[in-house]
């Protein structure tokens, strides 16, 4: 039910518009300049604060002070149903004036949080062991303590029709493309959702290509990272109530980079970027290689090798390819159930699991010994690319190739991985190209993709992305 169109704005038509919830606090309230209605969320603002800071705004009010209403956590704005809904819901306290038709906001909201520690998931050896959380001011302060820089530009923006959702984006004006920037705001205006809850939702309206496996934002709880790809251009995007950092455009290459890459030595770095790249090609090549092999291409191993790997396939009653299939969905339901549960359980039954049950199976004769190696090895290096959303992706990338190489050997997985790389080439991170520095070519940027380049070589220090202008072509 609205109140805008009632003659009277009391205790009774605000409690309605609230639906009398029993954490909302509605008091009348005399002022200087005649009487008001105040009305906040107990769940969300500190009531003591509040009281102080009415009673700061009172004795400006007394004294006729200009703009007595605006202070450093207060501000006036005309009424309206929808600021007032939004205001409160936001954790603000609002004053509601009817005579002057203006309402008076008073940031006191209460400090539930926690601290800010490092992620789970982006552990570092050396470095800072700080993460984002839930509360986006906070996190915007860790971003400006790390960057000090004047033109560091924060802007919000609000969305939702049922729930308003507050997404918060960085930039540094002086280095990030303004076609990309326009781009961006452009997108936040056409999604018209009613409700967006969290991060993951937020994706799938900004990403251009929702079906691939691949992930088309760079998403991390780190602020080092955040940072370091502010720096070379990009956008950081936070929704409220997230305790994770979205960052576009990205390439490919965004993805196998470490923090851990800069805090070292340089050719420590180096070692692991390319052993990340080697990684890469084992996750998603190795079980398809062995099926390959054994099916199609056994001629290419030595005899010696070639005769135990016959004796260890010959017992089990069914082709390579389903074993792979068996073992693949075994790790991945240890890796699910060891997520879900308790940590201290979820370490039991990763050791139950590989262990016990793995080798039951070998014994059994329902698994050979060497696919049990094969599928172990590319579990290990999928585990090694440091960023969740592209593991996943890989790990899933996998299982296409081991149906191929079984159909057609070599062939197969020589199709499949033309089709994979067409598929990297034509997708896009707000419109800019997945696969620089690639495509386009940039070779003064393609180092940087495998090695970690000195500090002293900053000019183009470990960039890996490289920006085309929408309508000149324009690199930056």
């Amino acid at each position: 039910m609205g109140i805008e169109g009632n003659s009277v704005i009391d205790k009774k038509t605000v409690k309605q518009l609230f639906f009398d919830s029993s954490d909302l606090v509605v008091t009348d309230i005399d002022w200087p300049t005649g009487k008001g209605v105040l009305c906040y969320y107990s769940s969300l603002a500190d009531g003591t604060e509040v009281n102080k800071q009415i009673d700061i705004i009172q004795q400006r009010a007394s004294k006729k002070i200009d703009n007595w209403g605006k202070t450093a956590v207060s501000d006036v704005m005309p009424f309206s149903e929808a600021d007032l809904v939004n205001s409160v819901c936001d954790g603000l306290s609002v004053i509601i004036f009817q005579q002057s038709k203006v309402m008076v906001t008073i940031s006191a909201q209460s400090t539930i949080g926690r601290t800010p520690g490092e992620p789970a998931t982006e552990q570092v050896i050396r470095g800072p062991h700080d993460g984002f959380i839930e509360r986006t001011q906070q996190n915007i302060t860790l971003i400006r303590q790390k960057l000090s820089r004047n033109d560091l530009v924060v802007r919000k923006f609000k969305m939702g029709k049922k729930t308003t959702t507050e997404i918060t984006y960085l930039f540094i004006d002086s280095i990030a493309d303004k076609e990309v920037i326009k781009l961006f705001e452009s997108r936040l205006q056409d999604i018209q959702e009613e409700t967006i809850m969290n991060s993951g939702e937020f994706e799938d309206y900004l990403e251009e290509s929702i079906f691939s496996p691949f992930p088309q934002l760079l998403t991390t709880e780190r602020p080092d990272r955040v940072v370091f790809n502010l720096m070379e251009g990009k956008i950081a995007i936070f929704v409220n109530n997230s305790p994770s950092a979205m960052i576009a455009p990205v390439s490919f290459f965004s993805f196998f980079q470490s923090p851990d890459d800069f805090n070292g030595r340089v050719v420590v770095g180096s070692f692991f970027r390319l052993l990340r790249v080697m990684s890469l090609i084992m996750a998603i090549y190795l079980p398809a290689f062995y099926i390959a092999v054994v099916g199609f291409h056994s001629e290419i191993l030595p005899i010696e090798l070639s005769k135990k790997v016959k004796l260890a396939i010959n017992e089990i009653p069914y082709r390579p390819i389903f074993e792979a299939i068996i073992l693949e969905i075994f790790i991945e339901l240890i890796r699910e159930a060891s997520i879900r549960l308790p940590k201290p359980i979820g370490q039991t039954i990763g050791v139950v699991g590989g262990l016990i049950i793995g080798d039951a199976i070998v014994n059994a004769g329902l698994v050979s010994n060497l696919m049990v190696i094969v599928v172990a090895l590319t579990a290990i290096s999928s585990f090694v690319i440091p960023t969740v959303e592209m593991n996943m992706s890989i790990r899933i990338l996998r299982f296409p190739f081991m149906l191929a190489a079984a159909m057609f050997g070599f062939f197969g997985m020589a199709i499949g991985t033309l089709i994979l790389v067409i598929h990297l080439l034509t997708l896009t991170s707000l419109k800019q190209p997945y696969f620089s520095p690639f495509i386009p070519l940039d070779t003064s940027r393609i180092l940087h993709v495998f090695l970690r380049v000195p500090y002293s070589k900053f000019h183009k220090q470990q960039k890996t992305f490289t920006f085309i202008g929408k309508k000149k072509g324009r690199k930056s």
